[in-house]
């Protein structure tokens, strides 16, 4: 069985961000498409659904206020420490510093010590909230769409 894949329009619209941003963080390597990435004038990026819940995960980061470079730092640690699946993962945002939870223990992902509220950013719950996007504008989809669509979980 393949994997769905998701256009650069279809993956912004699904999280909420502008095809520039999209864009600008697929060219600035934050994230790249893992389905088919861009090869030149009028190539396609194809991103995988785990695609989109990293990108969800990061705007989430950013409209918390954390910084892009932040973010930046963030995901490289997250992508090399975490081994089971992204949405199992816990977030704690306390100002400007990202910390994983990892059981019992709090991983400061951007090595500097910090003070302030702690907002916990619980992964599963942005991919509730990612589900309930492509549910929702594939229902939405125009007749003419392939009704081949599947949403594998």
């Amino acid at each position: 069985m393949t994997e769905q894949g998701y256009s650069g329009t279809k993956a912004a619209a699904i999280v909420g961000i502008t095809y520039r941003q999209l864009d600008y963080w697929a060219r600035t390597d934050l994230i790249r498409p893992s389905l088919a990435d861009a090869s030149g004038s009028g190539s396609r990026r194809l991103y995988s659904y785990r695609d989109l819940l990293e990108l969800r995960v990061i705007k989430s980061l950013l409209d918390a206020g954390i910084k892009l470079e932040s973010v930046r730092t963030a995901f490289e640690y997250l992508r090399t420490h975490v081994d089971t699946d992204i949405a199992s993962a816990h977030l704690v945002i306390s100002g400007g510093d990202v910390i994983l939870c990892d059981g019992e223990q709090l991983i400061d992902v951007m090595r500097r010590g910090g003070q302030g509220v702690l907002n916990v950013l619980a992964i599963g719950g942005v991919k509730s909230g990612l589900d309930s996007t492509i549910v929702e504008l594939a229902g939405s989809s125009s007749a003419g769409a392939s009704s081949s669509r599947h949403l594998a979980i």
